[in-house]
This record gives structure tokens, C-alpha cells and sequence, in this order.
């Protein structure tokens, strides 16, 4: 929760946009929006992949993006995360995302 926070406010700082949730891995897009953006293989192919999406479809004019909060619930079964590593990648990506 608190990493969320800080990966959501980072983002908010670094490109200005007014995204809650920018771990999120639930979205949904026109394919053409795909044509708008860079390639998808030059995306991050790891944990980073959900924000840079979300950076490239929100800070794009040529398209409209909007963040429609949804309910999350206690994840069942083992986690696949390691959170505080992830974490610490996405912030690290950010930064070096920023300054490209």
C-alpha cells in the first residue's frame, strides 16, 4: 500500500500526470491508441511495463485516457511479487524513464 503511494506520487512528480493508481495492471484501450504510441516491443518487458503504458497513453494529446478506479481484494493463494524489490525497480525505472 505505502509503496503504491510513493511509485503513484513519484509518477505524478516525474511526468505530471494524475494517475491514483499506477500499479494497476488492469486497463483497457483502443487498439489504435497503439498507433499513437512507441512500439510495444520498445517497451519494458518486466514489472515497469504497466507505467510506461500508462505514461505514453496519458501524456499523448492524440489521445484520451482516463483512469477508472476499480475494487481490489486480499489476494488468495502465494504472491508473486517481491515487493519491496519490484518496488524498488518501478522507482528505478521511473527516474531513468524521466530522464531519457
Amino acid at each position: 500500500m505505502l509503496g503504491n503511494i510513493i511509485l503513484a506520487t513519484t509518477l505524478k512528480i516525474l511526468f505530471l500526470l494524475n494517475i491514483k493508481d499506477s500499479q494497476s495492471g488492469m486497463w483497457i484501450f483502443k487498439k489504435k491508441s497503439l498507433e499513437k504510441i512507441q512500439s510495444l516491443s520498445d517497451f519494458h518487458d518486466g514489472m515497469p511495463f504497466s507505467e510506461e503504458i500508462k505514461i505514453e497513453m496519458f501524456s499523448n494529446k492524440n489521445i484520451k485516457a482516463v483512469e477508472i478506479p476499480s475494487c481490489l481484494y486480499m489476494r488468495e493463494g502465494m504472491k508473486k511479487l517481491e515487493s519491496f524489490n519490484d518496488g524498488f525497480r518501478n522507482l528505478k525505472f521511473l527516474f531513468i524513464k524521466r530522464v531519457k
